[in-house]
């Protein structure tokens, strides 16, 4: 039988996600209902669904929201053509990019404007890959694994850049840089690593917490890379962990034999959600909780021009 609870800090909302959520909040305050949002605003559906409540409505594409329409594009970014499409079709984009994926944009076309094959490390189709390698499609590769570091042929070996997607595991995309490192000498890369601070947070307070539990519940969507790879490093310490999109996705075998639960959450997961958690697992009996870290997070970014001055018609979820 379960008997603690022992919850990992930092988790949840980071302050990209926080400014994207807000940002869709005040653009409905600001243009009222219908307000469209290209893709998921973030990678949770509780987010999504609680935003469509207020009048958002979610689109696959910018083709899909009416000429002259308010259009919201997500954290993850876009490509420079999905900001063209947009002003063909009279849009009124408000951009919810989180700065620290600007960044990456911002690198991948400084190095492909200066002739470098730009090394893309990432996850091949995911949203902020696809933005990301937007910015220089014919120079841009993207690496998602060491074995594809090991058979990456480029057509200058002299001039090769690398930048990373924002979410990936540090341990991971450590071994794939030391590989391009390796085969390109003189590969250049940004000063400061392109795996946000959120990302390096919860993966570290992940791995403090491995020594004290049994089993790993991570709070987040299928579709959040940063949830899933807070999974991959229990799993790659031997410590079983289960991605789980709110408090109904568990089940109770998991628990046999369990005595303490880790619990953390994804980066764009509502911290409603985990309490829910805490709260299942008070039901069945469950009555010591505690919390393992001391990182504190104090970083805030301005919301995207236009919408400072607008008050919030609801806090942020």
């Amino acid at each position: 039988m379960t008997k603690r609870v022992l919850l990992a800090s930092p988790r949840g909302f980071c302050a990209g996600v926080e400014r994207a959520v807000e940002t869709v909040e005040r653009a409905l305050a600001l243009h009222g209902a219908p307000v469209f949002v290209r893709k998921q605003i973030v990678h949770n559906m509780h987010v999504v669904r609680d935003l469509e409540e207020r009048g958002a409505v979610f689109v696959e594409s910018e083709h899909d929201a009416p000429a002259g329409a308010v259009l919201v594009l997500s954290a993850h970014g876009v490509a420079p053509s999905v900001y063209a499409n947009a002003d063909r079709r009279r849009q009124r984009t408000i951009d919810a990019t989180c700065p620290l994926v600007s960044k990456v944009h911002a690198e991948a076309r400084s190095y492909a404007q200066a002739g470098f094959t730009v090394v893309l490390v990432g996850h091949e189709g995911h949203e902020e890959v696809v933005g990301t390698r937007g910015e220089a499609p014919e120079t841009t590769v993207v690496v998602g694994t060491v074995a594809e570091a090991e058979a990456l042929s480029v057509p200058d070996p002299e001039r090769v850049a690398f930048v990373t997607q924002t979410t990936l595991s540090l341990d991971e995309t450590a071994e794939i840089l030391a590989v391009l490192r390796r085969r390109f000498p003189a590969i250049q890369g940004p000063p400061k690593d392109d795996i946000c601070y959120a990302t390096t947070n919860r993966q570290q307070a992940v791995k403090d917490l491995l020594p004290e539990i049994d089993l790993l519940l991570v709070v987040g969507s299928a579709n959040s890379s940063n949830s899933n790879r807070l999974v991959d490093v229990a799993r790659s310490a031997g410590v079983p962990a289960h991605l789980i999109e709110d408090a109904a996705a568990i089940d109770e075998a998991w628990l046999d034999g369990v005595d303490t639960v880790g619990l953390t959450s994804g980066a764009s997961a509502p911290e409603r959600l985990v309490v829910e958690v805490c709260a299942w697992f008070r039901v069945r009996g469950v009555s010591r909780f505690g919390q393992l870290g001391t990182v504190v997070e104090d970083i805030a970014f301005r919301l995207p021009p236009g919408l400072r001055q607008v008050a919030a018609a609801t806090p942020a979820a």
